[in-house]
Order: structure tokens, then sequence, then C-alpha cells
């Protein structure tokens, strides 16, 4: 049975688009997994206590999959290996080549990953709460929209 996943994807090191980009094309290409959307990209201002740090491109995607959430948070976490990022030498919320995670409930409530998910995924609820409605409850400061093309969505099928 294939299940609904959304993932939410960051960078602040190296090539952000490129890496971004390259990330979603490795998820889409993984086993029993369909990728079906992706939002905009979003300039984001980093969130933590690491302040002197470059600003962020995030972007969410939504993905049908075989794959069990760990299956997936695995290799999702070998896809960030691959693509340069080694969290043994980073400091915590500080930069990174790239950042991918599996959203779940309980939802993660920053702007940098409600914006992009709201934009794919508004009305999926989680926890009993459509995305549009947390968002609604998150101050929103720090984060634009940009106007850069995107690839086309290959799905990976």
């Amino acid at each position: 049975m294939t299940t609904a996943v959304f993932l939410s994807l960051g960078s602040n090191v190296g090539d952000r688009k490129a890496l971004i980009d390259e990330a979603v094309v490795r998820i889409a290409h993984l086993p029993d997994t369909v990728l079906r959307v992706r939002s905009a990209y979003y300039r984001t201002v980093p969130v933590g206590p690491v302040k002197d740090q470059p600003w962020y491109l995030n972007a969410a995607i939504g993905v049908e999959t075989r794959l069990s959430k760990v299956e997936l948070g695995a290799s999702c976490r070998s896809i960030e290996t691959s693509l340069g990022r080694d969290r043994s030498k980073e400091v915590p919320s500080g930069p990174r080549p790239i950042d991918i995670d599996v959203l779940a409930a309980p939802l993660d409530t920053r702007a940098f990953v409600l914006v992009p998910l709201a934009e794919i995924a508004a009305d999926v609820s989680f926890e009993g709460r459509k995305v549009a409605e947390y968002l609604a409850a998150t101050e929103v400061r720090g984060v634009q929209k940009l106007a850069w093309p995107m690839p086309e969505i290959d799905g990976g099928e």
C-alpha cells in the first residue's frame, strides 16, 4: 500500500538550488516512491542559536511511497550524506549543505517548514489540524517566495 508523505528540504551551504533539486531527484527515484508535488523555492532567514550563517533555501515535496517512515528517513539521511552533509562535524542548527525532514505528527510549526508545505498541502491534516491552520497560528517572518523556475516533476515512475 502506498502512503502520501511530505518532506521539507533546506540548504544554506554551496549551490543551494542545485542541492535541493538533486535531493528531490534522488528522493523521486527511491524504490517504490513517486514524486507527486513540489513547492516553489523560499529564501528564509536562519532560525535558532547560530545567527551568523547564510540564508536558507527551503522547499517542500509530496511523494507517494511504499517505504515505511523509518526506511524513508534512512534513505533521506543517505541522500544528505551523498550530497556533502556530515552530521558529525556540524554545529546543531548551524549551516548545512542539505537537510531533508520527513514531516509527521506532531507537525513542525516553524514558518520555513509551514509556508512551502501550505503551498502544496494546505488541506492535509496532521493530528486533526490542517496545514493551513498550523500556518495561520504561526508568526511568518523572514520567508520570501522566490520566482525561480523549477525543474519539471520527474515522478520516478
